[in-house]
């Protein structure tokens, strides 16, 4: 039996995944399964599959969710890109579910390899997030007193030295080909690894950047970054809610911070330099607030960056 008809139902998943890991068949590896488990048990994204990818320089534990394309597995010859989203607790089945609902009729996005990246495990979502996402020590005014930030930088690294290269060991991927996606502190990241390492990814969706955080640091920052690069060889897309401008008064908006205008100085940032492999678009999003706009930036975003092959 080779490793393409390694193909089971959920009552020998589990037993079976050691084995194909140490046969070398992971990378086929095709949980299929007709209906959910029942009898009271958890609901399971099907065709899912979980790895510990820890961080050896940092010494925290980090898992990465994996879904592979519907014609992954009779396509042994093709090669897909990869989408990256980070807080993958939602982020991974949004995103999944937006890549086989909008190819429902027609192809309009590229099949892809989707990776999410977890929190640290048996660590509070909030405060792995604080201490991976975002660039400086001093964190947001409502932080908890001992809440680690400014991990950003170590972060991006696990990324490119762990996770990387371990999806594109392990999968038919396209190297070249990788896109990142975030939204609020995860959008802040990506925006920050497009100033440092720009090549990382040749697709950014950048969410609702929280430029806010620390007085506007990375912002502030920005321009003598840019000033160091020479291209960004990238297509960017960068959404944010029409209510995440800032409007005193009415609870629509926000009242502390104006995310809107951020965006749009960040949008011009990028413009000014003219960079010649930049493809750039950012939106406003109408009737849209910071907690409901990310299903429909995700879509949009991936509708730039990762647009359906001509035949």
């Amino acid at each position: 039996m080779g490793c393409s008809d390694i193909r089971f139902g959920w009552a020998a998943a589990i037993a079976l995944t050691v084995l194909a890991a140490a046969t070398g068949c992971m990378a086929a590896l095709q949980v299929s399964a007709a209906v959910q488990r029942g009898a009271g048990l958890p609901y399971e994204i099907l065709g899912s599959a979980v790895f510990d990818v820890p961080d050896v320089q940092r010494g925290i534990d980090y898992q990465i969710y994996v879904s592979l394309p519907a014609s992954y597995a009779d396509n042994p010859a093709r090669r897909y890109p990869v989408v990256y989203v980070t807080d993958a607790d939602y982020g991974f089945p949004m995103i999944r579910l937006i890549g086989r609902r909008i190819n429902g009729a027609r192809p309009r996005v590229e099949e892809f390899i989707l990776v999410g990246l977890s929190y640290e495990k048996e660590q509070d979502s909030m405060a792995s997030r604080r201490r991976d996402y975002t660039p400086t020590l001093r964190g947001a005014s409502d932080a908890p007193p001992n809440a680690r930030h400014g991990e950003s930088l170590a972060y991006r690294d696990y990324i490119r030295d762990r996770v990387i290269p371990f999806v594109e060991k392990k999968w038919r991927t396209q190297p070249g080909r990788r896109i990142y996606v975030g939204h609020s502190y995860g959008g802040l990241l990506g925006a920050q690894i497009l100033l440092t390492q720009p090549g990382m990814f040749d697709g950014y969706v950048l969410g609702s950047p929280s430029f806010w955080f620390d007085k506007q640091h990375l912002l502030k920052a920005a321009p003598p970054m840019l000033d160091k690069l020479q291209d960004i060889d990238a297509r960017v897309y960068m959404y944010v809610g029409e209510f995440e401008a800032r409007r005193v008064g009415d609870p629509r908006y926000q009242q502390e911070v104006d995310m809107v205008a951020d965006n749009r100085t960040f949008a011009g940032l990028l413009r000014a330099r003219n960079f010649a492999g930049l493809e750039l678009a950012d939106d406003v999003l109408p009737d849209e607030d910071h907690m409901s706009v990310a299903p429909r930036g995700f879509t949009k975003g991936l509708l730039h960056v990762l647009p359906a092959q001509a035949d």
